[in-house]
């Protein structure tokens, strides 16, 4: 790659343009020896231009590097599943004023409905509610004309529907057709969100509450991953690997977590420093109680508590892999593509990959 242009956004004087991101790359068989990178800071304004040792796949000034994907964790931790996925053409959710009219006339449908969060109802506090009938009885379900009507058309429309798999769920209308839902506590975490953001918006959701296919979840979290994923060492590497949805961050399983490097075999000291920052940053948040994560992570409007929580959770983070600091992002993901490899170059390249315990 002789030059290139990381993403920016396509403007053009049409009348009702699409919103069109773009990259820019030129390449030849000849090797250049200061290849030119430019990069933009809001995709909107002019770039900046640096002169780059190597310009690898992912437009970056760093060694080359591919990531493959992986189905698990390249280390030792708690797995990462997408939410349920309903496919019942609407019918099964309910918006707020059609939840409470259920609930009024129906108060036995209280324990039927349940709170639903995809990456947007999680990041904008938006309230959805769905019918979550997994263990509701035939009696009770035939008693409430309105929600047999929902599960009747759920019904007719996956039968309707041109694919088979659909079709098969027609005798399971009142259910999700995949159900992942965690059975305790789980860290949440969107598969898009801003690239205005500095840090990944995640958090921890209760069992009652139902996560979509548009949210990951990982029921086997706790304070000490929410750490870890919650700072600028993991944002690194989800700006560097992770695909985009226009211009912002789409975050994947295979990808981005499952070959994130965690830190290797962390001291009690380092843990228990990465613990207490990471309750911090949920404190810092707490006091706003008002706010979503959309307000709370605005770079413009993020409390100066909650930066300075981060913060210190970035010092933790990166003691925890031997980093006093790091001064910007290229820094950090050139340290974590050296431990990717490292780890990687131990893997046999003709199995599945081995779970090394590192960090749990």
């Amino acid at each position: 790659i002789q030059f290139a242009h990381r993403t920016f956004k396509w403007s053009n004087e049409a009348r009702g343009k699409a919103a069109v991101h773009c990259v820019i790359i030129g390449f030849s068989c000849n090797e250049l020896k200061n290849p030119r990178l430019f990069l933009y800071d809001d995709y909107d304004g002019n770039p900046s231009e640096i002169s780059a040792g190597t310009i690898n796949a992912y437009l970056m000034d760093a060694p080359e590097l591919l990531i493959i994907r992986r189905s698990h964790p390249l280390c030792d931790v708690p797995e990462i599943n997408k939410g349920s996925e309903a496919t019942d053409f609407g019918h099964l959710f309910l918006e707020p004023d059609e939840q409470r009219l259920l609930l009024a006339n129906y108060p036995q449908t209280k324990e039927w409905l349940r709170r639903v969060y995809g990456a947007d109802e999680f990041i904008n506090n938006i309230e959805r509610w769905c019918l979550w009938l997994a263990d509701v009885s035939p009696e009770k379900i035939r008693s409430v004309p309105p929600v047999m009507e929902r599960i009747e058309q759920v019904r007719k429309d996956r039968l309707a529907s041109d694919k088979i798999r659909t079709k098969e769920w027609a005798n399971k209308p009142s259910l999700f057709t995949e159900i992942r839902q965690p059975l305790k506590t789980y860290l949440a975490v969107p598969k898009v969100s801003s690239e205005k953001r500095t840090y990944l918006p995640i958090g921890f959701m209760g069992p009652s509450n139902i996560a979509t296919g548009s949210l990951q979840v990982i029921s086997d979290a706790s304070l000490l991953h929410f750490g870890v994923l919650s700072s600028a060492m993991h944002a690194a590497w989800m700006r560097y690997t992770g695909g985009r949805m226009k211009s912002d961050y789409q975050y994947s399983n295979t990808i981005v977590y499952n070959n994130f490097p965690w830190p290797d075999a962390p001291s009690d000291k380092q843990r228990a420093a990465i613990e207490a920052a990471a309750q911090a940053v949920l404190d810092a948040r707490a006091a706003f109680p008002d706010s979503t994560l959309a307000d709370l992570y605005d770079p413009v409007t993020m409390p100066p508590p909650l930066v300075k929580a981060h913060q210190a959770l970035d010092r933790a983070v990166d003691a925890a892999y031997g980093k006093r600091s790091c001064a910007s992002d290229a820094e950090r993901v050139a340290f974590l593509g050296e431990r990717y490899q490292s780890l990687t170059s131990l893997l046999p390249s003709t199995t599945k990959p081995r779970r090394r315990k590192h960090f749990s």
